[in-house]
């Protein structure tokens, strides 16, 4: 399924061609061996509250979401290699091209919305 992310708090399209991961085995791979993640992509992964870049090419930004698309935590041009702690408030994860956030002006505490692409 296609979404289109929106930064309701500040009026910012994050992404129009993002994909949902929720089977386990869609979670697991997540963006692991992509080569490029381009602006208007992105990954939202249910249920989640922590990531690891293992094994990943590309640095992402990553923005952590309460039940109600509140960003409770987030990491701009988190390199490969890493893991982030465990976020129990989160319920999701969004997985950006690195500098989507800042170029949104997207922070922490700024409320998302996702809507499937017809």
């Amino acid at each position: 399924m296609r979404l289109k992310v929106s930064n309701v708090t500040r009026e910012r399209l994050l992404a129009d061609r993002a994909e949902r991961a929720e089977s386990f085995a869609d979670r697991f791979v997540g963006l692991m061996g992509r080569k490029s993640l381009a602006f208007g992509e992105g990954l939202h992964i249910v249920p989640c509250n922590s990531i690891h870049t293992f094994f990943m090419r590309i640095p992402i930004d990553v923005a952590f979401l309460d039940r109600d698309g509140v960003i409770v935590k987030q990491f701009v041009a988190l390199p490969p290699w890493r893991a982030t702690s465990v976020y129990f408030q989160a319920k999701s994860v969004l997985e950006l091209p690195a500098g989507a956030l800042e170029a949104s002006g997207t922070q922490e505490g700024d409320r998302l919305v996702f809507e499937p692409v017809v």
